[in-house]
């Protein structure tokens, strides 16, 4: 049987955590910007089904994994550290698509985006809070699959909107200047989601 209660609020702590900023959210704000919608979409597929994935491992039990061999968090907590100051950089390089090298200027592919859900804080955050606040929603193992397909979903219409914000920013964000300084700006702010890392003990 689904508690109703639980599942509203599981929602709810879905929405809140999948639409507020974070790092994929600015990378797909990004992507709508400099590449538009649909040369973003694998970049979007790639989010929501690997951050599902994720979800559905860790309910699984992959959670008991990082809870017996601490370090592996660790290894996982700043290698993403690493791999995000990289985006940032590519990023900040980056300039409008007419006037910058083409090769340099693609989106993330989908399994790019998918195994980054692997070294993202903010995702590990709400994997394991929906995993332990939410696990009451339905019996094992249904509830695990009702709340990776609910975040699916979620996930899809989360990237979709991000990545679409961007591309309308194409109105505002019309020259090469103007684009090199909102690509600085995504890659500062790339840069502030690591706070809670590098400040984690």
């Amino acid at each position: 049987m689904v508690s109703q209660e639980l599942l509203i609020a599981f929602i709810m702590f879905a929405v809140v955590g999948l639409y507020t900023p974070g790092p994929n959210n600015v990378m797909l704000l990004t992507s709508g910007l400099n590449h538009g919608v649909w040369r973003t979409l694998p970049h979007i597929a790639g989010v929501a089904i690997g951050f599902a994935v994720l979800v559905a491992l860790v309910g699984l039990g992959l959670g008991a994994v990082f809870a017996a061999y601490p370090v592996l968090q660790s290894i996982l907590k700043y290698g993403g550290a690493a791999y995000l100051v990289y985006l940032a950089v590519v990023i900040a390089r980056s300039g409008a698509m007419e006037t910058s090298d083409a090769a340099s200027q693609r989106p993330l592919t989908f399994w790019e985006a998918a195994l980054f859900q692997w070294i993202n804080v903010k995702g590990w955050i709400i994997a394991i809070g929906t995993v332990t606040a939410y696990a009451a929603v339905a019996q094992y193992p249904w509830n695990i699959v009702m709340m990776a397909l609910l975040l699916l979903i979620l996930g899809l219409s989360s990237a979709l909107t991000w990545a679409l914000f961007g591309n309308w920013l194409k109105v505002f964000v019309n020259s090469p200047r103007a684009v090199r300084a909102f690509n600085l700006s995504m890659a500062a702010l790339l840069l502030a989601s690591l706070y809670p890392v590098l400040m984690e003990t």
